[in-house]
């Protein structure tokens, strides 16, 4: 690029010296389209070596999350099978072995779910759908999965909204952003949710946790696939960075809106807000 801006200038000072002005606007025309062909190269050439690098680091974190809950199986099956073990010890085995279970079966619909994301709902009709009490079934999923009591980490500020949707759409969403927001949160966990109309016809809802927050240079790159900021092996948590592209995708597909925010109120964390269409008021009386 360097080489042709610089044959370029070459050209325009000894044509123009010479006055050969027809010669002059073919070759600055011919090295402008040079010029715009090797931007287009780079700029391609560059969104490659992101992808490619993404995609490293997602098969490094697929890889540790399926090596993980095999591993801890296989050590807990061999421990049963070796040694004579209380009914308690037994009993709490069988537990953590059924935990890495459920852990496997969500890493492998999480992966299922990426492939049929543009079908996904197509056969489901909307329905209507009060969406506090929703989020209320998934914060209690996510304090069960994570091991915390559910009054010391939510906050709920909400009022009685319904929306008419797909129930297997909002189901990914919600529980892909309430578990994340007690996943990434601090010591202890907070994470406030609120509900609220926006608008005619949409719905507003924020979850904000605690936690380290989203820089501002990574706010729109969380939501592409496979994207996780930072190394794999640097990281506290970790996961597949396909959680956020499914919760983008899904909102855009019904007509709604995502975006990061600045936790308010404080300096530490982050708030998700997602607005959603097709609120249903009650009638008037």
């Amino acid at each position: 690029m360097v080489l042709n801006v610089t044959l370029m200038i070459c050209w325009i000072v000894v044509l123009s010296q010479r006055s050969l002005w027809g010669a002059l606007t073919i070759g600055v025309l011919a090295f402008t389209l040079i010029l715009a062909g090797l931007s287009a190269w780079l700029v391609l050439t560059l969104k490659e070596i992101g992808l490619n690098n993404r995609q490293a680091n997602f098969v490094d974190s697929v890889t540790h999350e399926l090596k993980s809950p095999i591993a801890a199986l296989q050590l807990y099956l061999e421990t049963l099978r070796m040694r004579h073990l209380s009914d308690e010890k037994r009993e709490e085995f069988h537990g953590i072995m059924a935990h890495e279970l459920q852990r496997l079966d969500n890493l492998i619909s999480q992966l299922l779910e990426v492939g049929r994301l543009d079908a996904l709902g197509d056969n489901e009709e909307p329905v209507n759908i009060e969406v506090s009490a929703l989020l209320k079934q998934y914060a209690e999923t996510a304090c069960l999965h994570w091991k915390v009591e559910f009054e010391d980490v939510f906050t709920f500020e909400t009022v009685p909204v319904v929306i008419q949707a797909k129930k297997i759409v909002l189901d990914l969403v919600f529980s892909n952003l309430i578990d994340n927001a007690v996943k990434y949160s601090g010591v202890p966990p907070q994470v406030q949710v609120s509900v609220k109309p926006h608008g005619r016809s949409r719905v507003q809802i924020q979850i904000a946790n605690n936690g380290t927050g989203i820089s501002p240079d990574d706010r729109k790159k969380v939501f592409q696939i496979f994207y996780r900021g930072g190394s794999e092996l640097e990281r506290r948590r970790k996961g597949t960075g396909l959680g956020l592209y499914i919760v983008n995708t899904l909102v855009k597909k019904s007509r709604g809106r995502i975006q990061i925010k600045d936790r308010q109120g404080s300096d530490a964390g982050c708030t998700f807000e997602v607005e959603f269409p097709d609120r249903i008021d009650p009638p008037p009386g």
